[in-house]
């Protein structure tokens, strides 16, 4: 009768699992294919010109709102000065200046150059609630902004180093 009971109880563990995943998945492709059909960005390119562009690693990033493994990032011990640009569509997004070291293992910002080209939204994706960023002009992920950053914002805006294309000054 244990032996019944045990299986009863990892088959009902199973199936919550598995609808949970399917739930998060039906959210993730709904934004998803909210954000590709969206025409509120003034570059448009589609699917397969945004896959012939990019690399697979800033396609996963970029496309479709993914991360980068901490630490493995080119921006992320990186310090030389100059303005960092969107490797999409190439507007300037941060400055060196504005850039601070965080132990996070990715490249972090106390404030974009200018809110025209870094928007934020929600997102509530595998089951946290992050803002989200977002360039303006394309619709690339760039990554997230939290509330835990220095001095003057108070803000780290947290990015993909596979997002940013480094110009030196």
């Amino acid at each position: 009768m244990k032996k019944i009971n045990h299986i009863v109880i990892l088959l009902f563990v199973m199936t919550i699992c598995s609808c949970i995943n399917a739930q998060t998945k039906n959210k993730m492709d709904l934004k998803m294919e909210i954000k590709k059909d969206s025409s509120d960005y003034p570059m448009q390119l589609t699917d397969q010109e945004w896959r012939t562009r990019l690399t697979d690693a800033q396609y996963h990033v970029l496309r479709e709102q993914g991360t980068e493994r901490p630490f493995t990032g080119k921006y992320d011990h990186f310090y030389e000065k100059g303005t960092y640009y969107c490797v999409c569509c190439g507007v300037p997004l941060f400055s060196s200046e504005t850039k601070f070291e965080t132990g996070t293992g990715w490249p972090s910002f106390y404030a974009p150059l200018s809110k025209k080209y870094v928007g934020e939204r929600q997102d509530d994706s595998f089951g946290m609630e992050r803002t989200e960023v977002y360039c303006t002009n394309c619709g690339a992920h760039l990554g997230h902004v939290f509330n835990d950053g220095p001095r003057p914002t108070g803000l780290r805006y947290c990015m993909n180093s596979a997002a940013l294309k480094f110009v030196k000054e």
